[in-house]
């Protein structure tokens, strides 16, 4: 004869109620991943790119196309160059625009942009620094090339009436994009966007690539930036470097192989 005790009925519930979640787990394995790992499993990052000197969001024409392909959203800042306080917000507010994680990357001087624009972010996952300036705390531009000899593109500037600093379009060509060709040359030298030349002289104060991971695109054949000095800052910030022999304008004249970098920074960021 069966004695039923109210202890024994509850354990036999508690077997009970155990053995059908073991059940649904095995017959239906997704309702062990939690709804917010399943959408980080399921989602690709946000790219934001943010131009540097002389140049505007159309100069990475050649890159969103292939980064789109693969199923990214990208955004291309537009950047004022009217200083560098105003470049960041600008670029803060395209950041917090995104949806789920974002990867940003900067080109030349886009790289003192997305130091101060990602810093404290937690949406940003990724740096990808685009043969660009990886300035530290109160850093200036002009301190960081002071660090090696000047490249040759310092002989090409010229400035305006405002002190805004242009391109000489002769020069454009041999000391900038030297592998592009000549026709798309012409029309970068002639839809250059001036830079305030103030803002070579601030800085930012709060670094983002201390606390987040980054990437590195050292171009060996640049002459806007020295590609001594490029190696320095990738080292500093611990970035995983790449080297590529190309011009300053690698997105323009080497277009997969800045995608490919874009999209490793990507993987790299979610394991």
């Amino acid at each position: 004869m069966l004695v039923f005790t109210w202890k024994k009925v509850q354990r036999f519930l508690l077997l009970l109620l155990a053995f059908s979640v073991l059940v649904s787990v095995l017959m239906r394995p997704e309702v062990a991943i939690s709804k917010e790992l399943s959408q980080r499993l399921n989602s690709k990052p946000s790219i934001v790119l943010v131009h540097g000197a002389f140049a505007d969001g159309t100069s990475w024409q050649h890159v969103i196309p292939l980064l789109e392909q693969d199923g990214y959203t990208v955004t291309a800042v537009q950047i004022p160059l009217s200083s560098l306080a105003e470049d960041v917000a600008m670029t803060k507010r395209v950041i917090d625009a995104q949806k789920g994680s974002v990867v940003v990357v900067g080109h030349s001087y886009g790289g003192n942009v997305i130091t101060g624009a990602a810093a404290g972010n937690p949406q940003v996952k990724a740096l990808v620094y685009l043969n660009a300036f990886a300035p530290d705390s109160g850093e200036k531009t002009s301190d960081l090339n002071s660090k090696y000899k000047a490249a040759p593109l310092s002989t090409a500037i010229v400035p305006d009436a405002a002190n805004f600093l242009y391109i000489d379009r002769e020069k454009f060509h041999n000391l900038f994009a030297q592998d592009v060709s000549e026709a798309e040359a012409r029309v970068m030298a002639a839809t250059q966007k001036p830079i305030a030349s103030a803002a070579f002289e601030q800085s930012v104060n709060d670094i983002a690539w201390k606390t987040i991971p980054s990437w590195y695109l050292v171009t060996q054949n640049d002459r806007a930036i020295n590609p001594e000095l490029q190696r320095f800052m990738a080292k500093r910030i611990g970035a995983k470097t790449t080297e590529i022999k190309s011009s300053h304008v690698a997105f323009i004249s080497h277009p997969k192989e800045v995608a490919k970098l874009i999209e490793a920074a990507v993987i790299g960021s979610v394991k």
